[in-house]
Order: C-alpha cells, then sequence, then structure tokens
C-alpha cells in the first residue's frame, strides 16, 4: 500500500521495470498507450486515496478513479486500488478480474482471462506472496495463501492454499507439478529499483518494516 510521495514514485519505476524491463523512456511509454497509463493512473489513484485528505486530494481521487475505469474498459482489465505491490505488470489487453479483498506483494505478472476473487457468500479473497507469475485463464478463489516464487500454469483452477515456495502449479483443481517456480518468468523489479532509486527504496521499506511486513 502507499503511503508517501516517495513510496508512490517507487511503486511507479517498479512497475515501469516490471512492464519494460528496464527505466523506460518516454517514447516507450508513448508507444505503450494505455498499457503503461493504467498502471500510472492506478498508482496516482492509490496515492490520493492513501496519502491526500484535502480538497485537492479529494478532487483528484475521483478524476484518478474515473481515469482508471475508463482505461480499464479498453483494456478489459477490473482491478481495485491498493491490492499489488510494486513490480506490477499485465502483459497483455484481455480479460482479468481482480477482486478489492486479493492481497499480492511485489512483482506481480498477470496474463490475460485471469479471474481472482471470493467465493459466493465469503468476502475472504486470495492472498498471494512475492513473485508471482499467473498464466493465461487461471482462475483463484477462496479464503487461500499462495506462496512467493509461484508460477499459476494457464487454465489452472486454484481453490486451496499452497504456501511451498518456489513451485509451479497447475490443473483443475491445482497441484504442484514442479518445483521450478517462477524464477525464469518473474522480473524482480523491486531489486532493480533499489539500484536505481535507493532513496526511494529507503522510503519504501522503513515502511514495510515498521509495517511489520
Amino acid at each position: 500500500m502507499i503511503r508517501s510521495k516517495a513510496e508512490y514514485r517507487f511503486y511507479l519505476l517498479c512497475d515501469e521495470i516490471a512492464r519494460f524491463g528496464r527505466q523506460a523512456s518516454r517514447l516507450d511509454k508513448l508507444k505503450a498507450g494505455c498499457l503503461w497509463a493504467y498502471n500510472r493512473n492506478l498508482r496516482r489513484l492509490e496515492y490520493y486515496t492513501n496519502c491526500r485528505r484535502d480538497i485537492i486530494g479529494r478532487i483528484c481521487r475521483i478524476y484518478y478513479k474515473y481515469r482508471v475505469r475508463a482505461t480499464g474498459y479498453k483494456l478489459g482489465w477490473c482491478l481495485a486500488p491498493n491490492v499489488f505491490g510494486p513490480g506490477l505488470c499485465i502483459v497483455h489487453p484481455g480479460t482479468v478480474v481482480v477482486n478489492r479483498n486479493v492481497r499480492f506483494g511485489c512483482n506481480s505478472r498477470l496474463h490475460t482471462c485471469v479471474n481472482i476473487g471470493a467465493n459466493s457468500g465469503d468476502p475472504a479473497a486470495p492472498v498471494l506472496g512475492d513473485n508471482v507469475y499467473v498464466g493465461p485463464g487461471a482462475k483463484i478463489f477462496g479464503n487461500i495463501i499462495i506462496g512467493s516464487d509461484i508460477a499459476i500454469g494457464a487454465n489452472a483452477v486454484v481453490n486451496r492454499s499452497f504456501t511451498e515456495n518456489g513451485v509451479t502449479i497447475a490443473g483443475a483443481p491445482a497441484r504442484i507439478i514442479s518445483d521450478k517456480g517462477s524464477k525464469k518468468l518473474i522480473i524482480d523489479a523491486v531489486k532493480a529499483a533499489e539500484k536505481i532509486s535507493p532513496k526511494y527504496a529507503y522510503a519504501y521499506k522503513s515502511i514495510c518494516e515498521g509495517a511489520g511486513k
């Protein structure tokens, strides 16, 4: 969750590296169009929702809520603020629906036709760790926990917890199929951003330590 201006900038830098593989130029971002604009608007919405309680913050929150929704309609994405840690990348346009009660750690990579949410009648939703890769068509739902460094295969149906780190799960219902995990599928954007901007990384780490993460 973004809780300061420095942390907002760090989140945005991590998202940038997760999408482009490096610190991108303005031309790169312009070419990416809505794919990058969505991340930028989502992080700005989170910043104004969490950090600005004044009249300007309220106006900006309404504006960026509209921008996130409008860009989401074009892309087929439906995400709530304060769900994803730094380093979010949704690879392509196409249906991606994530419940507002879901929580992701850092360095998340999602493909199209993904649905992550709660069971009917129960608001509890999945909590996923760091460096999680979600393949095309995956469905993840219920009051479950997914560990870190996990790869979720295409069209997997995940309805129970997998707390083992560094594994690959797939199938319907999902099961562990290998111990390869997400290492070769994820860009460690947080680590790269720490080298580029130590000041913003320090702010992020300080807040995380204070929150007991």
